[in-house]
């Protein structure tokens, strides 16, 4: 996998690390924020978060036209800190997470790949990312 282009994104969420690190990281909150656009969802997620433990996510169209697996394996897991996994296809993704107090900056790094461009790719795994922080953010007063 060496020589795939690197892709970053990231965003500061209005809310502290432990409710950041929690949102990020289990199944029930998972399945709340993780699509791209209104018309996706994750009807499944499971997470094994550990060094060697694995996770999977089921993302689907919400009219049934498409869905995919994503999984992979955990490399390194830091609490609060990073998460680092490969992606079943090989392709490695790192997550670093930074305490700011009452906010939580959250930066992703990933191997593009070669079926999408590096555009589309930027713009899907950014809209995720802010379709999480608007999760956490609206929730942050419950």
């Amino acid at each position: 996998m060496q020589g795939l282009k690197k892709i970053t994104v990231e965003t500061m969420v209005g809310a502290p690390i432990e409710k950041v690190w929690k949102y990020w990281t289990e199944p029930d909150y998972i399945t709340k924020w993780n699509n791209a656009s209104d018309d996706w969802h994750t009807p499944f997620a499971e997470n094994d978060l550990r060094t060697g433990g694995k996770f999977l996510t089921r993302m689907e169209a919400k009219d049934g036209s498409a869905g995919f697996d994503f999984s992979g394996i955990y490399d390194e897991v830091k609490t609060h800190e990073v998460i680092a996994y490969s992606m079943s296809d090989g392709r490695k993704v790192k997550i670093t997470f930074k305490d700011l107090g009452n906010q939580t900056g959250v930066t992703e790094t990933f191997d593009a790949e070669t079926t999408h461009s590096i555009e589309q790719q930027e713009q899907g795994w950014q809209a995720i990312l802010n379709n999480f922080k608007n999760y956490v953010e609206k929730t942050t007063n419950n």
